[in-house]
């Protein structure tokens, strides 16, 4: 894959082929084929986030391979989400990797310095939705946002939202989360400017139905530039974010 990139370059440095081709081609360039898996290696120059492993369901013998061949690749930071403690535990002989236990997710490599436009708030209802928080949270950094953790602000006790209304004020972005009936992000959007992104989470007695009556509480939202993810979707909810906070409006 090096050598063909090469390639490339070359041919646009001796004139044989134009800037716009050569973006061209790279966005077009193939996946890497390693049997059990087709590793998009230049996710990051058509999407602006490089590929992201997704540990459950993959051994950990599979998950080094993987790492081996982004490495190879040039990635230098890799996240893999939905990762157990063993499986870490397992992936760690062969990879120094960063296991953060709440959120299930590993990091490879160094987090990036924080490159978007402004900040990323990611807001939780209570404690109990704090491991899709961090997986939201880790998420973001790994991608380079700057991200202010805003943990248990749920209505259920408004004031504690209210105390940070200047952190929420001066977000790109904010990521709701909360489980229950899922009325943070109905509040936060109604009173600020910027996009909300609302996670429902699975946390919640019988009637909330793992997640399903927040979701429709955040689907039914009467507070304007409020968008909705899957249950306990963290790492999707970033990757919005991040797009958003990294949009060049010029």
């Amino acid at each position: 894959m090096k050598s063909e990139i090469k390639d490339i370059l070359q041919a646009v440095k001796e004139g044989k082929m134009s800037v716009d081709d050569a973006v061209l081609k790279l966005k077009m360039h193939p996946y890497e084929d390693i049997d059990f898996a087709k590793i998009d290696l230049h996710r990051k120059i058509r999407q602006g986030n490089s590929e992201v492993i997704y540990g459950a369901g993959k051994t950990s013998e599979q998950i080094v391979k993987i790492l081996d061949t982004m490495e190879n690749a040039g990635q230098k930071t890799v996240l893999i989400t939905r990762l157990s403690k063993e499986k870490a535990d397992e992936v760690k002989k062969a990879k120094d990797i960063n296991y953060f236990e709440e959120a299930n997710v590993a990091v490879y490599g160094k987090f990036p310095k924080a490159d978007g436009i402004g900040k990323v708030v990611v807001a939780t209802g209570g404690t109990s939705d704090v491991p899709v928080a961090d997986e939201a949270a880790i998420t973001l950094e790994v991608m380079g946002n700057e991200v202010v953790r805003l943990y248990d602000v749920g209505v259920a006790g408004l004031h504690r939202l209210m105390s940070h209304l200047e952190e929420i004020m001066d977000a790109t972005v904010i990521i709701a989360i909360a489980g229950m009936e899922g009325a943070l992000a109905s509040v936060i959007g109604g009173l600020v400017d910027c996009p909300v992104i609302a996670v429902p989470t699975s946390v919640g007695y019988g009637a909330s139905f793992g997640g399903v009556s927040a979701l429709l509480s955040m689907l039914n939202s009467c507070a304007n530039a409020v968008s909705v993810v899957n249950i306990d979707n963290g790492f999707g909810a970033a990757c919005i974010a991040s797009r958003i906070n990294h949009m060049d409006l010029k």
